[in-house]
């Protein structure tokens, strides 16, 4: 068994092993990180020997924990990250590099199309039907989306979204509400196949797709870092939120949407954001939450997302496409059946 797990931000880990009688034996763990003292490295392969293979990765990253000995320092890497590329090795897990990716930026379509085509060009990657994609979403509407579990009455002020001219809509996705000002947000949707996160905790996998786009702002000047379970931020405040949803036809859907520019009266008067939504951020009000790309960078809307794919091509090969006519019309149609109607915006009312 082979496997590797690339930390975000940090360091390369390797694993080999055997699995003999459903036990893992002689294992061996490499790779470019950081370790002290030196005999330490003898100690994640005790840890790994005849443990059972079905062992999940806290039960592996546990073992690892118990057996460093007192003082070990682990740099660009932890017990976790073992974990995680052990049991990659134990699937058909797959690395970035293993996919022809395509980096899609058409035009703007309403909301309600933006979150159909989530819908079905995640299911058609899943499927095989369309290689692993990058898609930047433009807007010339303004939306509230909210999660796939929210409460619409407790989520937006209607008389603000109406005064404003915010339509709202539900995508597939958990997570929270997001005001999606037309020309103040970049948004993105990365289109997955699920042997690409195989081995990985939900909250592994989050900070694992966006790595590239950490390294994208970091080229921009911005100190960017990724904040458990799904924000990413600056030294000043958030920047945007991450949402994922994993369908059956094996396509994983994880996208993403950072504040360009932001109108923070606006925002209180849309969106309702509860004492309890902030009370653990050590902050007063919801306003000072968000750290726009525009006051970070001086860069237009336009000159960022460029920037950004520049970073994924380099990364990963990655070639330039397009939505073709057939995703776009079984999208319009999935849009009319499902995103547009009352039983689906209101199914949490």
């Amino acid at each position: 068994m082979h496997g590797e797990y690339k930390v975000p931000g940090g360091k390369l880990v390797v694993v080999d092993f055997d699995v003999v009688d459903d036990v893992i034996r002689n294992p061996r763990v490499a790779g470019d990180f950081f370790l002290e003292p030196d005999e330490a490295l003898g100690d994640f392969d005790r840890a790994l020997t005849g443990l059972p293979a079905a062992s999940d990765a806290k039960q592996i990253a546990q073992a690892i924990t118990a057996a460093l000995r007192p003082g070990t320092v682990l740099l660009g890497f932890s017990a976790e990250a073992v974990a995680v590329a052990v049991r990659r090795a134990m699937t058909d897990a797959r690395s970035w590099s293993d996919f022809e990716w395509e980096v899609v930026h058409d035009g703007a379509v309403p909301p309600r199309t933006h979150l159909a085509l989530d819908e079905v060009l995640a299911t058609r990657v899943g499927e095989g039907r369309r290689k692993p994609t990058l898609r930047f979403w433009e807007w010339d509407e303004s939306a509230v989306v909210i999660g796939s579990f929210q409460s619409v009455k407790n989520e937006v002020d209607p008389e603000g979204a109406e005064k404003y001219g915010f339509e709202v809509v539900r995508r597939i996705s958990g997570g929270g509400a997001m005001m999606m000002e037309r020309g103040n947000v970049v948004t993105y949707s990365l289109y997955v196949p699920g042997e690409l996160v195989q081995g990985m905790s939900f909250a592994d996998s989050y900070a694992y797709l966006d790595d590239w786009v950490l390294q994208g702002l970091r080229g921009l000047g911005i100190e960017a870092t990724y904040q458990p379970l799904n924000d990413i931020a600056s030294p000043l405040g958030k920047i945007g939120g991450a949402a994922q949803k994993r369908l059956g036809s094996g396509g994983v859907l994880h996208h993403v949407t950072m504040a360009y520019d932001l109108d923070n009266a606006k925002m209180l008067e849309v969106l309702r954001i509860g004492r309890e939504k902030i009370s653990d951020k050590g902050i007063a009000s919801a306003a000072k939450r968000v750290d726009p790309l525009r006051s970070q960078t001086g860069l237009s809307r336009a000159a960022i997302i460029e920037s950004l794919k520049q970073t994924f091509t380099d990364l990963y090969g990655a070639t330039a496409g397009s939505v073709t006519a057939d995703e776009l019309a079984e999208a319009e149609a999935l849009a009319e059946s499902k995103f547009a109607t009352e039983e689906w915006l209101y199914r949490v009312p």
